[in-house]
């Protein structure tokens, strides 16, 4: 079993997971009731793989997200007012209000704007990750992709790229069993099909439970150091699974029931906190107050981000480049 570590950074990243948490089920409801346009892809259900990875990145290390964004920018910091901005539209969004939901992020905070193009990120990190080297850096570069990326060509070229330039690059796999609505099984014979391939590009590669944030955090962790040591990129493939479907659309009819059971009963948030308690490192009491406290600053950012001011007509030419 992963060890617990010091109270403040145990309170700290359960604190993180259940942001992410209510922020997801903050948003679905604001999206059911048709207050807040646009869709969603949710994240809900793979908290601990957003935490653990990114909890004890650097300001100046940088993650590269995907259509699936909110936790791993909430985890790297972007603040839940400007992600509701973004989610209306707003001005004051973390991207001005022209991003949404499959782009949010923060340069300033090393969270680039997530890019929706399953894959699309694989190579870029990449680069970032060459930049860092070139400039004799110690940053890092993580890469988040779904395991349905493991089968589009940019993952096979830029895990070789980064592997034989031995770049500070992490990979990291969410394998939440499917491709928006198509088994992984379907697709590839690989029981691991993102570890399982690191070996082909000379980089190691492990599975992980993405369910216990701290079992993340620790492989994380080994991984960080690796590149930061010049000793190249690590592939980490946690296993997991969001609690909704692929999009606001989707009523996951596809999934078997004794399989949501099985992993529902393994909710990486529930499960945290139960342990923070029967360990002795929090009461219910004081998890109580935290969670109270996130809710609060919630429904704020909801308050604020619906009577924020949209952006001007001229600001849409604002950031958009031409040769």
């Amino acid at each position: 079993m992963s060890v617990m570590p010091a109270k403040e950074k145990a309170v700290g990243m359960y604190s993180k997971m259940y942001e992410i948490r209510e922020y997801e089920e903050t948003v679905k409801y604001l999206f059911f009731e048709g207050i807040m346009p646009g869709t969603i892809h949710q994240s809900a259900g793979e908290e601990a793989t957003a935490v653990g990875t990114i909890y004890d990145l650097r300001r100046d290390d940088v993650i590269f997200s995907t259509h699936r964004p909110a936790g791993h920018d909430i985890a790297k910091g972007v603040s839940l007012r400007a992600m509701m901005c973004e989610m209306f539209g707003k001005a004051e969004g973390c991207c001005a209000g022209k991003g949404g939901a499959m782009h949010t992020g923060d340069f300033s905070l090393g969270a680039p704007p997530a890019n929706a193009i399953v894959g699309g990120n694989i190579p870029i990190a990449a680069g970032a990750a060459l930049a860092f080297k070139m400039q004799h850096k110690d940053s890092v570069a993580v890469s988040f992709m779904g395991d349905g990326a493991t089968n589009e060509g940019s993952f096979h070229e830029g895990l070789n790229f980064a592997a034989t330039w031995k770049l500070p690059v992490i990979y990291i796999c969410e394998n939440n069993l499917y491709s928006a609505n198509t088994s992984i099984h379907l697709t590839t014979l690989l029981e691991n099909p993102a570890a399982d391939r690191g070996s082909a590009y000379g980089m190691p590669g492990y599975v992980v439970d993405g369910q216990d944030v701290l079992a993340v955090n620790e492989a994380m962790e080994k991984a960080v150091v690796r590149a930061r040591a010049g000793e190249g990129p690590t592939i980490l493939e946690l296993k997991t699974y969001r609690k909704y479907g692929h999009s606001r659309n989707d009523a996951c009819g596809y999934r078997p029931k004794d399989e949501e059971a099985a992993w529902f009963a393994r909710d990486p948030v529930k499960c945290f906190r139960e342990r923070l308690i029967n360990e002795g490192v929090c009461t219910d009491g004081e998890l109580s107050a935290i969670e109270e406290k996130i809710t609060a600053a919630i429904e704020e950012a909801v308050e604020y981000a619906k009577n924020a001011p949209f952006p001007t007509l001229e600001s849409a030419l604002d950031d958009v480049y031409a040769d």
